[in-house]
């Protein structure tokens, strides 16, 4: 009887987690690219709080930042910008809809963040003083994809 009752609970929940997740308003492949860009985020965190003097510099730690900038800004972007799931689309999203209106130019910028992702890794380990340029040829490539195809927190 008690085995009958687990398995009931534990069907139960199955299907309950289940429903959810086909409830769920966002497609995987915004939940897939916000993911990336956490990625991105926490390690340009990682790499700024160092370069500003706001964390201490740790070789290792600077190192193995950059080399995820590296790897996260090589990932192809096939399958992530689904029509559909632009901010106009999705609540949760804050892709303009000018990526879909400019998709070549829109996917350049991550070929020239993985130049300065790869520009990063080569210094990252060669003190404070080598992270501050790079920080900015990286922000620069940032900020001028998030100007124009990412809709301000305003």
């Amino acid at each position: 009887m008690k085995s009958a009752i687990l398995t009931i609970a534990v069907l139960g929940i199955g299907v309950g987690l289940a429903q959810a997740a086909s409830h769920s308003q966002t497609p995987a492949s915004v939940k897939a690219r916000h993911g990336i860009m956490q990625n991105y985020s926490y390690s340009l965190g990682t790499l700024g709080d160092m370069a500003k003097g706001e964390a201490e510099y740790d070789a290792e730690l600077a190192q193995a930042a950059a080399d995820r900038l590296v790897a996260l800004s090589a990932i192809p972007q096939t399958g992530y910008w689904v029509e559909g799931t632009s901010s106009e689309d999705l609540d949760d999203s804050r892709a303009l809809p000018a990526i879909w209106e400019n998709m070549d130019d829109y996917l350049s910028g991550f070929d020239e963040l993985n130049e300065a992702a790869v520009s990063m890794a080569a210094v990252a380990s060669d003190g404070q003083e080598a992270l501050g340029p790079q920080m900015q040829a990286i922000g620069q490539s940032c900020g001028g994809c998030h100007e124009d195809y990412r809709m301000s927190n305003d």
